[in-house]
């Protein structure tokens, strides 16, 4: 366990219920505090109570995608210097450019690496 991470708030959002499950696992064990949940909606309110220092959201989810979600967060005055990580299985110049336009912080393409989502809290949160 990494003092670095220890007791950092991460929002991971993803309709799959495998992402989350290892994206959990992967920063749970490096002291982070995750919170988990399974679409843009769900999100929304756990954003409100539980106020994460960064969240990583899918891009392709029913409902709200990634995009939408992260367009939402962006303009919510609380929220709107939270970073915000897009994940995808996509990596286009087209989705990266698309994730800039809605105020994402950065893209990781799936499936990441422990190192990628620890280097990317590194950078983001600290």
């Amino acid at each position: 366990m990494d003092e670095e991470f220890q007791g950092v708030k991460v929002l991971v959002i993803d309709d799959s219920k495998t992402i989350r499950r290892s994206a959990e696992n992967l920063l749970s064990k490096e002291g982070c505090d995750v919170i988990t949940a399974i679409d843009g909606f769900d999100a929304l309110s756990k954003i409100a109570d539980s106020k994460p220092e960064i969240i990583f959201v899918d891009v392709m989810m029913p409902r709200l995608d990634g995009y939408q979600t992260c367009a939402l967060i962006k303009n919510n005055s609380d929220f709107k210097t939270t970073p915000v990580v897009m994940l995808s299985s996509k990596d286009g110049i087209f989705d990266k450019a698309k994730g800039r336009i809605v105020g994402s912080d950065q893209y990781i393409t799936k499936p990441f690496s422990k190192d990628e989502l620890l280097g990317t809290i590194r950078t983001l949160v600290h």
